[in-house]
């Protein structure tokens, strides 16, 4: 286990795509570094328990944002998956490829050859889809992705409602057509979570040059400009694994930059400020972080529909049971079964905020947010110019990066999360809701100017949990780009990183479709091969976005 072709760093959602991909034929070694432990049991594989394994230690890094300036000073919770599947294996198992005009946006950016016509066929590829849409998904790949039961009658009032508003409705939300309100995807498979560790890793061990080796990577080892291996950490001894072909880091847009400038790669000043030797100056290393927020629209219901009444312990302990005996019920949903995705004003051409529907008014802990019957909206903006950096505390390599987000700090950013609050308002305002509707929990009736509205956003904004940016792809030519389009790390040899924080720009949704897409055209750029065929498809636009909203 000392030695194979290819070393990836991290079993996270790019790191076990690329680990498939690159034994598949055969002709390759492959080694998988993974510091966390076993994704066994049901905290993570039943998709209903999804507030647990983000809150364990066990299987989370648990990072912490340095105080955010324009939120309080709050420190935000910023969780990364540290177990095999990575945040996957944490993550709310909601599945979105991600608007057509974001990866435009990164062809735009510098990121030659990953427009949407170059990434769909990997979405394809990868996808095993149940009722998606003919011609626009795949059906044959490894990670199943499907719609939930939509029983509760609160999801049917959503998305009524919605339409109600004025609002599309959407049949498929990763086909043809984005906008609208519709039904929610979900990496669930047999009633469970259906992980990259899951969908990829575990076959791909199956095979025989596929190794997966427990240990703590401290850097890259460097020799004459090339990496050539790592320099990992196990039962208390130092000892280094050598790549004979080239070592990727699949790492999170945390620990990537983290590792890349632990081993003498990023901005020169602030690696000699470390006491580290500097191997390349690339000051991109660690910048450009980004992320998406939400806040929780809660709503109190009038009739006992919501899943409420599941919360005490013993009611959970049923559901629990029922899953674990016939893998169904209540435990084989993640509850995000409705959504929205929407355009916040005349003009805007893509949508630009998302909407999470539950039927519950709880928090991500598991707390109830009132002693009643609830719902609630997860809404946020999620294409904020505001960007943040990744930096190290010191040389330790045990020792947690540093983390500022910079959240909020473009005023953009605040005049479109108002106009959350007031959409979200209209919205449960239709009559779709009358005979479900309740006082407002949060934000409450009272809060309703601008002033009320910041002060209610400073205090309740969360992160979504979708980091990434900080090692951006760009052409070779650009100062701030830290991997060219084929992944390849500017300026050193024989080393890739492939995961979210190559995304030159945030994509629109959840991050973990594409950053198995990131693994799975990464492959093919580290094997040689040609990229598949671009596609010719031409998804929906809607034809009033200059003049409305809806």
């Amino acid at each position: 286990m000392n030695q194979a072709d290819y070393i990836i760093i991290g079993s996270g959602s790019a790191g076990s795509a690329l680990a498939y991909r690159l034994s598949e034929d055969g002709k390759h070694s492959v080694l998988v570094l993974e510091y966390g432990g076993s994704d066994f049991g049901p905290f993570i594989q039943m998709p209903a328990a999804l507030a647990w394994p983000m809150s364990m230690k066990r299987y989370n890094w648990g990072y912490l944002s340095e105080p955010e300036p324009h939120l309080n000073n709050r420190r935000i919770t910023a969780p990364r998956g540290k177990v095999i599947g990575g945040s996957s294996s944490i993550n709310g198992l909601v599945y979105v490829r991600g608007h057509a005009e974001d990866f435009n946006r990164w062809e735009a950016l510098g990121a030659q050859g990953w427009a949407y016509a170059d990434v769909l066929p990997y979405f394809k590829r990868m996808e095993h889809s149940h009722g998606g849409e003919a011609g626009w998904r795949g059906t044959g790949g490894p990670l199943h992705v499907r719609r939930g039961p939509v029983t509760n009658p609160l999801f049917h009032a959503f998305i009524k409602a919605g339409e109600q508003a004025g609002f599309p409705a959407t049949e498929d939300y990763n086909g043809s057509k984005q906008e609208g309100f519709g039904l929610m995807e979900q990496t669930i498979h047999n009633g469970r979570r259906w992980s990259a560790a899951n969908a990829y890793l575990r076959p791909a061990l199956k095979r025989p040059n596929v190794s997966l080796l427990h240990c703590f990577a401290r850097r890259i080892v460097i020799e004459n400009g090339r990496a050539v291996g790592v320099e990992i950490e196990r039962g208390g001894k130092i000892e280094v694994v050598r790549a004979n072909r080239e070592v990727i880091i699949s790492a999170s847009s945390f620990n990537s930059p983290k590792l890349l400038m632990l081993s003498g790669i990023g901005p020169a000043a602030h690696l000699k400020e470390m006491g580290i030797e500097v191997v390349a100056d690339r000051p991109g290393v660690g910048a450009n972080l980004q992320d998406h927020m939400e806040f929780y629209f809660q709503q109190v219901s009038t009739k006992p529909v919501s899943l409420y009444s599941w919360l005490p312990w013993f009611w959970q302990g049923v559901a629990g049971a029922h899953w674990l005996l016939s893998k169904g019920g209540l435990g084989a949903s993640n509850q995000f079964e409705a959504c929205a995705f929407l355009r916040s004003a005349p003009g805007v051409k893509q949508p630009d905020i998302q909407y999470h529907f539950l039927p519950v008014a709880i928090s991500y802990d598991g707390k109830a947010a009132a002693k009643s019957h609830g719902f609630q909206a997860h809404v946020g903006y999620n294409l904020s110019k505001s960007r943040g950096s990744v930096t190290l505390r010191s040389a330790d390599p045990m020792a947690d990066p540093v983390i500022r987000f910079n959240y909020m700090s473009h005023p953009e950013d605040w005049e479109k999360f108002r106009h959350c609050v007031r959409l979200t308002r209209e919205i449960f305002g239709q009559q779709a809701f009358d005979q479900f509707r309740g006082s407002e929990i949060q934000p409450g009736a009272a809060v309703e100017t601008d002033e009320q509205i910041d002060a209610f956003l400073r205090e309740h904004l969360e992160s979504a949990y979708h980091p990434c940016g900080s090692n951006k792809m760009g052409a070779a030519s650009d100062p701030m780009a830290v991997v060219d389009p084929q992944c390849r790390v500017i300026g050193v040899e024989g080393l890739r990183v492939a995961d979210s924080s190559i995304f030159p720009s945030l994509t629109y949704g959840n991050l973990n479709g594409p950053s198995i897409m990131t693994g799975e055209k990464a492959a093919d750029h580290i094997l040689g091969r040609d990229p598949l065929p671009r596609s010719n498809q031409e998804p929906w636009i809607n034809p009033n976005w200059q003049t409305s909203d809806r």
